[in-house]
């Protein structure tokens, strides 16, 4: 940390305003020791405790601080662990389709991958049909999450129409991206996304360590090959981690 208990109280006092509620002063607080350079991109917050007993006041003002804070993107929470200071948000192309892994080491930063399910399945008739299989044809599912510098970044949810991904199963998707993977046995000719906000499942949190309250970005991504629908996938991004940019030419 960039200021011990009695630095904080002074820098809190500092902003003292009779207009200024408490928890502003505190987000101001952080703010300030961040823009400052006090405290660096991935540093540890004082906990909620430290702050109560730093500035004397109450754990339901601190704990908006910090809530309203993540929610701004400036730190990020992770439940059982405490608080951090943001790193730059990890950002995707808005159109183009792009590796995870790719992304994240373009940026300079370790990519890990923690496989949660890889195996053949009967799937739901929705994503049958969307993939020209028979009823009852079974359909290869996979799971991952994605890591950036240990942060989880992206929870990839993916069904494959098993006719163009021989050895799919065989994978170690830990090695390299279910895309990667795709992009090589069924070359991409199309892709789709559909982009929404949504609020993740208790499971969803827990995969991602998010508090229940943050928002995340929800890609959900359709990739065909010899206009042949191979892929779906659910893709889950964590709203403080992750954005989509794009360009475009009014000419």
């Amino acid at each position: 940390m960039g200021a011990d208990a009695a630095d904080l109280a002074r820098l809190y006092e500092e902003l003292a305003s009779g207009a200024t509620p408490a928890y502003q002063r505190v987000k101001d607080l952080v703010s300030a020791q961040i823009t400052g350079g006090h405290w660096r991109e991935d540093d540890a917050l004082p906990s909620e405790s430290q702050f109560v007993d730093a500035l004397g006041l109450s754990r339901m003002t601190i704990n908006r601080a910090l809530r309203e804070l993540a929610a701004q993107g400036v730190i990020r929470r992770v439940m059982g662990v405490g608080s951090f200071v943001a790193v730059s948000k990890g950002s995707s192309g808005l159109v183009e389709v792009h590796n995870i892994a790719d992304e994240v080491r373009a940026r300079g930063h370790r990519y890990d991958a923690r496989v949660l399910c890889l195996r053949e399945e009967h799937a739901a008739p929705k994503i049958t049909a969307q993939l020209g299989l028979a009823a009852g044809r079974p359909v290869f599912h996979s799971q991952v999450v994605h890591f950036e510098d240990g942060a989880a970044v992206q929870l990839e949810d993916r069904y494959v129409n098993p006719d163009f991904a021989p050895g799919y199963l065989e994978q170690d998707f830990t090695r390299q991206t279910p895309f990667t993977f795709l992009s090589k046995v069924a070359p991409l000719g199309r892709g789709e996304h559909i982009v929404e906000a949504t609020v993740p499942s208790p499971e969803e949190c827990a995969l991602l360590a998010v508090e229940p309250s943050e928002p995340c970005l929800l890609i959900q991504r359709r990739t065909w090959s010899r206009d042949v629908l191979v892929s779906i996938a659910r893709l889950l991004h964590p709203g403080s981690r992750y954005r989509l940019e794009g360009t475009f030419d009014t000419h």
